[in-house]
């Protein structure tokens, strides 16, 4: 790779990265006028046409806030836990299956885990620095849910590793010309979902910050720009989320508009759910994880092992 080329990767992976703030920017939008078509009133729409102006409004007054910083606080992880967070959470696009080849990842799939397994630290770091006994529960609640969900989340992994027999989102474009994933595996969409769900930290599985109990958690000494990069993070998370369940279960065509439609109802399921389901209690998500999500995902990875196992003996 020569000056040129690695100068225009810079210059598309900043490009990329301003797209994905934007998108972030008006998903939030999007979700206050979700929320507030769900409770009956408007949302926001004083700001521009419509309220579309109100994303930035929100940025500028963020950022322009006082800084504050908790006097017994740990400063350097207090400060740049929410940088790191919102750095994780932006460098996970760095794994889409460009058909450009802007980045050449055929190992995508450990990418995605050695990130979003990584993510858990920076809130951890979040409730732990702060020295607040709140946030210090946010954080403890936070690695337990992490703990367990992420058990079902390898394996509903390893079940597509073992059916399309490659590390690389690429091969899923492949595999599902034909066929969706969706109509023959429906129980891992919704167990997939509900992952998903927990692992953005949204409702009804936002442990670490439960408002109701916590004040707000991991970030309740956070002001300012620590506020909204954390906050960031929150939306970008959601946003590739929902754009690996459109990858994994419905086509994965990126050169279709049909995918990006995909993105945004799923970003919508997100809004809708923290509209109308209350929180969950702490103990009934473990249950579940443990009891349910984990038995299921390990017996439709039997199921495919032996499928293919079988399937390999007729050709044979």
């Amino acid at each position: 790779m020569n000056l040129k080329d690695l100068n225009l990767v810079m210059l598309n992976s900043l490009i990329l990265l301003i797209m994905v703030l934007i998108g972030v920017a008006f998903l939030t939008l999007f979700e206050r006028k979700i929320l507030g078509y769900v409770q009956m009133r408007k949302g926001p729409n004083k700001v521009g046409f419509m309220g579309i102006l109100q994303p930035f409004c929100d940025a500028i007054k963020l950022f322009s806030k006082e800084q504050l910083f908790p006097l017994f606080s740990n400063y350097y992880p207090y400060y740049f836990s929410p940088i790191f967070s919102l750095f994780l959470s932006l460098i996970l696009w760095m794994c889409i299956p460009y058909i450009t080849n802007l980045y050449s990842f055929n190992f995508s799939l450990l990418f995605f885990l050695c990130c979003t397994s990584i993510s858990v630290y920076s809130i951890m770091i979040s409730g732990w620095s702060s020295n607040s006994k709140y946030s210090m529960l946010g954080g403890l609640r936070s690695i337990a849910q992490t703990i367990s969900y992420e058990v079902s989340m390898v394996l509903v992994l390893l079940f597509f590793f073992f059916l399309i027999e490659s590390f690389s989102f690429l091969d899923l474009f492949f595999f599902q010309l034909n066929l969706w994933f969706i109509f023959i595996m429906f129980p891992l969409v919704m167990i997939w979902f509900i992952i998903c769900l927990a692992e953005t930290n949204r409702t009804p599985f936002d442990f670490s910050e439960g408002e109701s109990e916590l004040v707000s958690g991991f970030n309740v000494e956070y002001s300012s720009g620590g506020f909204a990069l954390i906050f960031m993070a929150e939306y970008s998370s959601i946003l590739f989320m929902s754009m690996l369940f459109s990858m994994f279960f419905m086509g994965s065509n990126f050169l279709s508009l049909v995918f990006y439609f995909q993105v945004v109802y799923i970003s919508y399921l997100f809004i809708l759910i923290r509209g109308t389901l209350p929180r969950l209690r702490y103990d009934k998500l473990m249950m579940m994880a443990w009891k349910s999500f984990l038995f299921v995902s390990l017996n439709y990875l039997i199921f495919i092992l032996m499928l293919k196992f079988y399937l390999n003996i007729l050709l044979i």
